[in-house]
């Protein structure tokens, strides 16, 4: 295999499909056994095995049911030899939806590296999606707690 900006892009879209298969090993497939992922409310997981334990509950019981839409890749590079970074956006969708609210929107940094002839990934950050009026929103509610 050839290391490719294609087969990079493509890792988010097979994530978005095995979520909304309910498949978590599916979910996590493309993922370094040590690999380091942020989640958007500040959990870090160091390892392939504790974000799908983590996922599976997850998406046995919160999310259950829910699915990855609107996903696309935004940008993908190889930064140098066997280096690539992946930036993608998804929206959540939860059972019963038609549209996700535009609060439900994350986006992710991938740093993929080349190993084993295909690209992994090595490192994840999951945020949320605000836009400057969110922002400004969130922090007024943390100033008037103060």
């Amino acid at each position: 295999m050839e290391q490719s900006i294609e087969a990079m892009s493509a890792i988010p879209l097979r994530m978005y499909e095995a979520w909304n298969s309910g498949d978590v090993a599916g979910f996590f497939a493309d993922f370094a056994e040590d690999v380091v992922f942020a989640e958007l409310e500040g959990t870090i997981y160091t390892s392939r095995t504790e974000a799908v334990a983590a996922h599976e509950e997850l998406l046995g019981t919160m999310m259950k049911g829910s699915r990855l839409v609107r996903g696309h890749v935004l940008f993908a590079r190889i930064v140098s030899p066997g280096v690539g970074v992946v930036h993608s956006r998804v929206g959540i969708l939860m059972p019963g939806e038609d549209e996700p609210p535009s609060t439900r929107f994350s986006m992710q940094l991938f740093v993929v590296v080349w190993r084993d002839d295909r690209w992994v990934v090595a490192a994840l950050e999951n945020a949320r999606l605000l836009s400057l009026e969110s922002m400004a929103a969130l922090e007024s509610l943390g100033a008037a707690g103060n």
